[in-house]
């Protein structure tokens, strides 16, 4: 089955905002999402780009304003400043991976716990507890959380490398198997219509 590689960061705000459009599209075109969590720290200094406290205050300015608009369109709720950010995202990123490789649940919605549990949920997600909440929800067995340290430390770092060599610069990105790249949550209208063949 062909596939989309979904790279992203449980960290951001607008992989959050994704929701459940990518696995909606890739179901809807019988492709498989692969999900490849990174560090997005790592991947802007490795590609340019800046982190949102060293941002210009315009800049600043202008992505509360963004996140605000994005969270009312997609009709998910956001709270701007949450209590638990930005934290630590490779124990949640582990459990991803590890999730992934493991199978027996939905980690797409596992995604989705964990980002709503940032964004909306005012919850840290690098505890443990937080951690295995998430895991549950979607399906999948808690202890997840441990075993899946070491395996998921080194496909989280294999990520990484894969995402600056495959041209990706920010969270949510998604790359096509014809190598059509997709910066945002916004960008998911035309991701779908590249899938149709009208773009």
């Amino acid at each position: 089955m062909a596939q989309l590689d979904y790279y992203f960061a449980t960290i951001s705000p607008f992989t959050y905002l994704t929701g459940e459009r990518v696995e909606k599209i890739a179901a809807k075109h019988g492709l498989t999402v692969v999900y490849k969590p990174l560090d997005i720290m790592a991947l802007f200094g490795r590609t340019g780009g800046v982190p949102p406290r060293d941002r210009h205050p315009s800049r600043q300015e202008y992505r509360l304003q963004e996140l605000a608009r994005q969270s009312k369109k997609t009709g998910l709720p956001l709270n701007l400043k949450p209590a638990h950010w930005p934290t630590n995202p490779a124990p949640s990123s582990y459990a991803i991976i590890a999730a992934q490789a493991a199978g027996g649940g939905d980690v797409g919605k596992l995604v989705n716990a964990l980002t709503a549990a940032c964004w909306a949920g005012e919850k840290d997600i690098a505890q443990d507890d937080v951690i295995r909440d998430c895991l549950s929800q979607a399906g999948f067995d808690p202890s997840l959380a441990d075993s899946g340290l070491l395996s998921g430390a080194e496909a989280y770092a294999r990520n990484l490398e894969d995402a600056v060599a495959r041209g990706v610069f920010g969270a949510p990105f998604f790359i096509t198997e014809d190598d059509q790249r997709f910066w945002g949550q916004d960008r998911l209208d035309d991701l779908e219509a590249h899938l149709d063949g009208r773009l």
